[in-house]
């Protein structure tokens, strides 16, 4: 069984809004820190946010930040990503990532090879 799932990916138009969810289950990944990247055909992984073990320290990519919230339900052993004002260039799929470490600086969280595990990643598609 996969450790991490995303789900709420889907089709919308600019503007809107859509929050995916990462649910881990089967390892106890609470206090590390969690990710979100992005990928197109052709292209490498994109970091979009991260947020800390304790939930105390998020980051964002710029072509993100202000649109974007990462979040983190404990109780649900889950990590969310409230997107709003979605862009066409926004479109990718999406991927959440758990890191083995606690805490990280935010060159270190934006950095995938860092992140020892992996959803099977959901789609967003934002038509014009």
């Amino acid at each position: 069984q996969e450790p991490l799932m995303e789900t709420g990916g889907g089709l919308v138009q600019a503007g809107d809004s859509l929050r995916l969810s990462c649910l881990a289950s089967g390892y106890d990944l609470s206090g590390r820190v969690w990710g979100w990247f992005r990928q197109t055909p052709g292209n490498e992984h994109e970091f979009v946010a991260a947020i800390s073990g304790s939930a105390s320290t998020t980051y964002y990519a710029d072509s993100v930040n202000g649109r974007f919230t990462v979040s983190r339900n404990y109780n649900k052993n889950m990590m969310d990503l409230q997107m709003t004002a979605l862009k066409p260039g926004d479109t990718a799929s999406y991927f959440c990532a758990v890191h083995y470490l606690p805490s990280l600086s935010r060159t270190e969280a934006m950095n995938w090879h860092g992140y020892e595990y992996w959803g099977q990643g959901t789609q967003v598609t934002v038509s014009s």
